[in-house]
C-alpha cells in the first residue's frame, strides 16, 4: 500500500540517520511501553504511526505480545528495512500516511516523535478517531513543542536534518485537535528517569542537565481515548 502524497526514502537527509535514531530511541521506547497502563495485548491489534524501521513494534511484541501489528511510515527504505526484519512476528508495514483503509481496526495505537511533523494535524486526529475501535486508546509522545525551552534551536536543527517539514505547535494545539476529533484527552510528562549518554550531541543539548530534563520534564505523553 503506497498512498501518501509525499514519500521519502528515509526520514533523515543523511540515510544512516534513521539507523542511528532507532538505536538512540530504544531505551525511551522501553520506558514508553512500561509507562502505558495496558499490560495484556494478546488479543489486541496495534498500530505504530510513523514506524520508521519497525524497532518499536518489535520491542513491543517482545515485551507485550500482541495479536497483530501494523506499522505505517512515509520513508520507503525504512519501511522496507522494517519488513525485512520482522521475522515471524505478526507484523505488516506500509508506505503511507492515509489511514482510510483501516477504519475500526485498532485497539491500541502509538506514535513516538511523529505528530510534530504532520502538516495537517486535524486530518490526522480525525483519521485516528476513525481507525480506533470504541474504547481504543492512542498514545502519542512528543517533546517537540513551543513550550520546550530548547525548541527554537531544535526547530532549526531538525528542519535541517529532516526530509519532512517541521511544524511549530504548542501542547494545547495537540490537545485541541484531538478533542475536536472526539477523543478524551489526558497528558502526563513522559518522565524518563534512566541514564542518558554523557556524550549527548551538544548541538541539541547545551548542557548535560538539558539532556536529563528533556525526556523527564518536557517530553509529553498524550493518552487519547476514543469516546464510546
Amino acid at each position: 500500500m503506497t498512498t501518501a502524497t509525499s514519500t521519502y526514502a528515509t526520514w533523515h537527509t543523511e540515510p544512516n540517520g534513521d539507523i542511528a535514531m532507532a538505536e538512540s530511541h530504544s531505551p525511551l521506547w522501553r520506558h514508553f511501553i512500561e509507562t502505558v497502563p495496558e499490560r495484556d495485548f494478546s488479543s489486541k491489534t496495534v498500530l505504530d504511526f510513523g514506524c520508521n524501521r519497525g524497532g518499536f513494534l518489535r520491542l513491543l511484541h517482545a515485551m507485550r505480545p500482541f495479536r497483530r501489528g501494523i506499522g505505517i511510515d512515509i520513508a520507503s527504505e525504512s519501511v522496507a528495512a522494517a519488513d525485512a526484519a520482522k521475522g515471524n512476528m505478526p507484523l505488516q508495514f506500509h508506505v503511507t500516511t492515509d489511514l482510510s483503509p483501516f477504519t475500526d481496526s485498532f485497539d491500541v495505537a502509538f506514535s513516538y516523535e511523529v505528530v510534530y511533523l504532520l502538516p495537517d494535524l486535524k486530518r490526522h486526529a480525525e483519521q485516528m478517531f476513525q481507525v480506533m475501535r470504541d474504547g481504543g486508546v492512542y498514545y502519542a509522545v512528543t517533546g517537540c513543542h513551543n513550550e520546550m525551552p530548547l525548541w527554537p534551536k531544535w526547530r532549526e536543527l531538525i528542519g535541517g536534518n529532516s526530509n519532512a517539514p517541521v511544524q511549530d505547535r504548542s501542547p494545547q494545539d495537540y490537545i485541541d485537535a484531538f478533542v475536536a476529533a472526539g477523543f478524551n484527552v489526558s497528558v502526563k510528562r513522559f518522565g524518563y528517569d534512566g541514564f542518558v549518554s554523557g556524550s549527548k550531541d551538544r548541538k541539541y543539548y547545551p548542557s548535560i542537565l538539558d539532556a536529563l530534563a528533556y525526556p523527564a520534564e518536557y517530553k509529553l505523553l498524550f493518552r487519547l481515548e476514543k469516546r464510546v
